[in-house]
């Protein structure tokens, strides 16, 4: 048996598509949707993660602004930008990008976002929102892990879940979002005993733990599906041959580079389960493409609402 793969990439091209065509109507009518990216430091991923959004709303036909000031900036600092941000009418979503300088209190910085311009879903409003059932913006990995299931018509209701990890960011917020559509939902942590018996019980096992290969055969039911959220860099030559022993192209990019990257899910258990996303190409993509669509969605909660009110 072997796995159908979930490709995140034409997922995301179909959401970036749909995008394009609610910002090309909201600019037609006078509501060019907007976002704000805030990075700090001199984190070279968090460069590369910003710069590639900037040029997703470029593409997009999308207003976008990118503000980076010093790695010596304070949270008062910060705090101020975010707040001129918040009073900008042309600014629908505000990106602060992950992580913040170690003097710079990160949960007061995003506290500081209005709700209604918080495109990460990261505020404490957008988060009771989820767990209420009620409208608001979704963090951007578990919205497009939602999107991977629903257009690969796999079926949520009435399966069972398991999601590895307990993160605000991936882990409780997909969570939410499975059980709001009416799967059964066990989250396991670091904590949690029995572990592997509990993932073999899942449908639908998503794992996002930060653990490169962590979870084996041994923890998929045949015909799972299976959400592999980590993205990790792996440069042990020992641990390369192991992983991917079968697979001549990875074990080619490793020679070349150095490094390769693996999932939290050992890549050998596209042998038992049902379904797999890839890493890379799963659940990455739809990452930025739910960026793009949660500040279109922020748009028209918030401007074309406010025309709505103001007639």
């Amino acid at each position: 048996m072997s796995a159908r793969v979930l490709d995140g990439n034409k997922i995301a091209e179909q959401v970036l598509s749909e995008v394009a065509l609610e910002v090309e109507n909201l600019a037609a009518a006078g509501h060019r949707p907007g976002l704000a990216a805030l990075r700090a430091g001199s984190h070279h991923a968090s460069e590369i993660y910003v710069r590639n959004k900037i040029r997703t709303c470029e593409r997009l036909g999308m207003h976008s602004e990118k503000i980076e000031p010093s790695g010596q900036a304070t949270t008062a600092e910060l705090v101020y930008i975010v707040e001129e941000l918040n009073r900008r009418e042309d600014i629908d979503g505000i990106l602060v990008q992950l992580p913040l300088p170690p003097q710079v209190d990160t949960k007061t910085v995003l506290q500081t976002v209005a709700p209604e311009k918080d495109v990460d879903g990261l505020h404490p409003m957008n988060a009771g929102n989820l767990a209420t059932g009620r409208p608001g913006l979704v963090p951007c990995t578990p919205a497009g892990i939602m999107e991977i299931l629903k257009r690969s018509s796999i079926a949520i209701e009435g399966r069972h879940a398991v999601v590895i990890g307990r993160s605000d960011l991936v882990g409780k917020p997909v969570a939410m979002l499975l059980l709001n559509d009416h799967a059964t939902v066990t989250i396991c942590h670091s904590k949690t005993q029995n572990l592997a018996a509990i993932a073999k019980q899942a449908d639908i096992l998503v794992v996002a733990i930060g653990r490169p290969g962590f979870v084996a055969r041994d923890f998929v039911k045949l015909g799972a599906v299976v959400i592999d959220v980590g993205v990790n860099k792996l440069d042990d030559a020992r641990l390369v041959q192991e992983f991917f022993a079968g697979d001549a192209a990875r074990r080619k990019t490793f020679e070349e580079k150095g490094s390769v990257l693996i999932g939290d899910v050992d890549p050998r258990v596209a042998e038992v389960a049902g379904a797999i996303t890839p890493v890379p190409g799963g659940v990455g993509p739809l990452t930025i493409a739910m960026l793009m669509a949660n500040t279109v969605k922020a748009c028209k909660m918030r401007r074309c609402a406010a025309q709505r009110t103001a007639r």
